[in-house]
């Protein structure tokens, strides 16, 4: 298992210290150095080379909104998390490519999926988020308890509803929205494919239509596991939409 390499740059060491310590005790990351300051963060950056920044936005000097923007701008940039005590910076974030969000007090659960998450972003793929205007209609920001995530939508395979909440599966884990299934068809047409009244899949992920063992059908995916039911008020439009050639 691959150990990425930790930045912390935050202007006060006792929240230093904190970060550290929750880190510790996390599996497959390990501190490479620390920063008060915007100047030391790029320093760090440049003589340590971090997989993984933790970033806080109020410092010194170069806040953490314009080393985000520096750090955007190197060959191998490290993955950004932001760890703030202000919410209202989220979107202006997300405009710098920041994998995750979290506020203070950062919690050690927050922490984990967040690292876990920028550990599964390869510098190849960070590279692509930079593209310029790519896929920023295809993302969805996401607010919730941890802080704000940033969700390419083309990398979720499927959707489900479970009451008031919507569970987006995607290549790094889940989130949880509370945007309506309708309401991300019409966000993002032709990204998804309704199934069923409570599910949604990623066109760009499903692979076939097979019948089940009960004279039923669902959809298998692309690197998902899952197989997702299909009700038999959608299935015709499930049947036209591959016989019409949209498959992987």
């Amino acid at each position: 298992m691959t150990t990425h390499r930790l930045l912390i740059a935050d202007d006060e060491p006792l929240a230093r210290e904190r970060l550290r310590r929750m880190v510790s005790a996390l599996p497959d990351v390990e501190v490479c150095g620390e920063a008060a300051n915007g100047d030391e963060v790029l320093t760090g950056i440049r003589q340590l080379e971090p997989d993984i920044l933790l970033l806080d936005i109020r410092m010194p000097g170069k806040d953490g909104l314009e080393v985000a923007s520096l750090v955007q701008a190197l060959a191998n940039p490290p993955a950004i998390i932001f760890c703030t005590a202000y919410d209202h910076y989220a979107i202006r974030a997300f405009d710098v490519q920041a994998i995750a969000y979290l506020l203070k007090p950062v919690r050690q659960e927050a922490l984990a999926e967040a690292l876990a998450r920028a550990g599964r972003v390869n510098r190849v793929q960070r590279q692509a988020l930079q593209t310029p205007a790519a896929n920023e209609d295809l993302i969805l920001a996401v607010t919730n308890s941890r802080g704000t995530e940033r969700i390419d939508m083309t990398r979720v395979y499927f959707c489900e509803a479970d009451q008031k909440y919507v569970t987006l599966t995607h290549d790094s884990g889940e989130t949880l929205t509370d945007l309506s299934l309708k309401a991300l068809e019409q966000r993002f047409p032709g990204l998804f494919l309704r199934l069923h009244r409570n599910t949604l899949a990623g066109t760009r992920h499903i692979r076939a239509l097979e019948r089940n063992d009960d004279s039923g059908y669902h959809v298998r995916l692309e690197g998902h596991p899952a197989t997702l039911p299909v009700s038999r008020r959608h299935l015709a439009a499930v049947r036209q939409w591959l016989t019409n050639g949209h498959t992987n």
